[in-house]
């Protein structure tokens, strides 16, 4: 990271310069290349088969850069921001579906003693207080590690528009927070929106959290406008077989609590999550979808440069009934994900990371279920291998 103090700031942006003549405290930019080298033994759907090819956005940090910044206003107060873009390496482009800040932006203000309120496109609660108690958040954030289609959000596929969060100060170890979306839908106030909360209590080794999410009309016809359509591309969230046939659903929420232990170098971690589409429509008799997680993972630190991780996770859909009679969304995936990650320096690592997942049941389109690992797509088959060779430099 950059820290830069004084008057002005000259920013070059996509060709573009700005000058900003007023007084900053401190501003940091920043950023993370992820870059890795990547082998798919099924890809692609029913059409699809093995894939080899780069990546630079499904490592343990998708790669990005960013600013942010902060200015005493005394008191103990201080006015904040965040702009924070994803990057596809290998072609140029804005990750996050073309979108120029993806990852996060916004502004607030941050009081030490009442904490912080923060207004922009932000992470939810998930990210906050669930993430860091699965598997992908013990490992560090790897695709290879998130739950079967990230149905809970806890990999933060899915950042929340037009959202206002507040954050806690620590309290002994407690911490929580809420955040609240604004649908902006003309003539009607709660659609497109929802609010996510969150809870942790840390006391020396041990953590313990959760996380709840809630939103209401999830797909939006606009792109940027719903929760699984969030992206200046309008891509969704329901791309996969393992929940697309729930597209109809007007509502969608997710829960999970978790914890973390710590014993000298091993770390271990357990999760529980459930997630549900709700109001399915004519379309279905049953008029919700659920989904049952379980994960588990250890991490070891071999010496200070060498960290070893294994997990195994197990995602358990929940059988409805179509209009028509028949049943749909009766899914198992099993899934074991290992890695070994190297430090060459302070900033700069190389791993290697490798997943084995295995599908079974009717998906929620009534076709056989096939592997999803996290938001990557459907594979070809029921079973997939999946591995990562990634070189990541932080600056």
């Amino acid at each position: 990271m950059k820290k830069i103090t004084g008057l002005t700031l000259g920013l070059a942006t996509f060709g573009v310069f700005s000058h900003v003549a007023h007084a900053q405290n401190q501003v940091t930019l920043y950023g993370i290349l992820d870059e890795g080298i990547m082998y798919q033994s099924s890809a692609g759907g029913k059409t699809g088969g093995k894939k080899f090819f780069l990546d630079s956005t499904s490592g343990i940090s998708g790669s990005r850069w960013g600013m942010t910044g902060s200015e005493d206003l005394g008191g103990g107060l201080n006015a904040i921001f965040t702009l924070e873009g994803g990057l596809n390496l290998n072609s140029g482009a804005a990750a996050q579906g073309n979108t120029m800040f993806g990852r996060q932006i916004f502004v607030g203000l941050n009081d030490k003693r009442l904490g912080s309120l923060t207004f922009g496109r932000q992470y939810d609660m998930m990210f906050y207080f669930g993430q860091p108690l699965t598997s992908a958040g013990i490992q560090g954030g790897s695709a290879l590690f998130l739950h079967p289609g990230d149905l809970d959000n806890t990999g933060n596929t899915i950042r929340v528009n037009n959202a206002i969060r507040y954050m806690s100060p620590d309290y002994s170890g407690l911490t929580f927070g809420g955040e609240y979306s604004v649908g902006g839908v003309a003539g009607n106030t709660t659609a497109n929106s929802g609010y996510s909360l969150g809870v942790a209590y840390a006391h020396g080794p041990f953590v313990l959290g959760g996380a709840f999410e809630y939103f209401k009309t999830p797909t939006a016809a606009t792109a940027g406008a719903g929760f699984f359509t969030d992206n200046a591309n309008g891509a969704t969230a329901l791309s996969q077989t393992l929940n697309r046939g729930y597209a109809s659903a007007s509502a969608y929420q997710t829960a999970i609590v978790g914890g973390r232990y710590a014993i000298g170098p091993v770390t271990l971690s357990a999760s529980y999550s459930n997630t549900q589409y709700a109001n399915l429509g004519n379309a279905f008799q049953t008029k919700t979808a659920r989904f049952d997680n379980v994960d588990f993972a250890v991490k070891y630190l071999y010496g200070p440069t060498l960290a070893l991780s294994v997990a195994y996770d197990y995602l358990k859909g929940h059988e409805v009934t179509a209009a028509d009679g028949s049943a749909r969304g009766n899914q198992h995936y099993n899934q074991v994900s290992v890695m070994a990650d190297y430090l060459l320096s302070k900033a700069t690592d190389v791993y290697l990371g490798g997943t084995w997942q295995r599908a079974s049941g009717t998906s929620s389109t009534g076709e056989a279920a096939v592997a999803d690992v996290a938001n990557l797509g459907d594979s070809a088959s029921n079973h997939v291998f999946l591995v990562r060779a990634a070189l990541r430099h932080r600056f």
